[in-house]
């Protein structure tokens, strides 16, 4: 599921930095923010598709706490999209056990595909979590797999403003307005699915849907 505005935050982190504070309580739940899949990608330091070839328990050897305990999973990395200055080569991924700490459960068993993203730990391991982009690769659109390629990089430094109610307005030319959950109440929608928000030549940012880039193919969301 490095930090930016839009950075899903995920409670369950809070639990961990608790456990290694020595304080052995659980937070119920992990609770992420609302995120466009661009803004995950923007956010993370790690995105790749890769296949699960396996997975075991482990655990810190300091630590006998269960709240501590990580699922490795062995993976076979397919392609990497963002993280070629961190990681040449990735074969395991870590995330918490339990899903109150925001653990994600893949399927190992049938080698099924997945788009993970995530953060390096200082260790060099990679861990994902519910708050990174992580889903079935065969769950993607057609659109979505070809703006992990370039486009959702060319918008990083554009700003998607998530929209709950209206009026909903833009704060400036440096950002797109995602109204997925306000017109669908859903945050897969067809700009989650369709359309990655990208810098334009004039330095303004603009919702953008397939095909090769074009002026006439951006629009504003006051003419959807």
């Amino acid at each position: 599921m490095a930090v930016s505005q839009e950075r899903s935050v995920c409670l369950g982190l809070w639990v961990l930095i608790l456990l290694g504070a020595g304080l052995e309580e659980v937070v119920e739940g992990c609770s992420c923010h609302p995120a466009h899949p661009q803004q995950l990608f923007c956010s993370a330091e790690i995105v790749i598709r890769a296949k699960i070839s396996g997975e075991k328990i482990v655990s810190p050897s300091n630590s006998s706490s269960p709240y501590m305990k990580m699922i490795q999973y062995e993976i076979k990395m397919i392609k990497m999209f963002k993280g070629f200055d961190k990681a040449k080569d990735i074969q395991y991924v870590y995330t918490p056990v339990f899903s109150s700490l925001c653990g994600v459960k893949l399927d190992s068993n049938n080698k099924a595909g997945y788009l993970l993203s995530g953060s390096m730990w200082s260790d060099g391991r990679i861990s994902i979590g519910q708050c990174d982009l992580v889903e079935s690769w065969d769950n993607l659109s057609v659109s979505q797999k070809k703006n992990l390629n370039y486009r959702y990089q060319m918008g990083c430094e554009c700003r998607i403003n998530t929209c709950y109610t209206v009026p909903c307005a833009s704060t400036g030319e440096n950002e797109c307005l995602w109204t997925d959950w306000l017109l669908d109440n859903s945050l897969n929608g067809e700009q989650a699915r369709q359309y990655a928000c990208i810098r334009r030549s004039d330095t303004s940012c603009s919702w953008y849907r397939g095909g090769p880039p074009s002026e006439k193919d951006f629009f504003d969301m006051t003419d959807p």
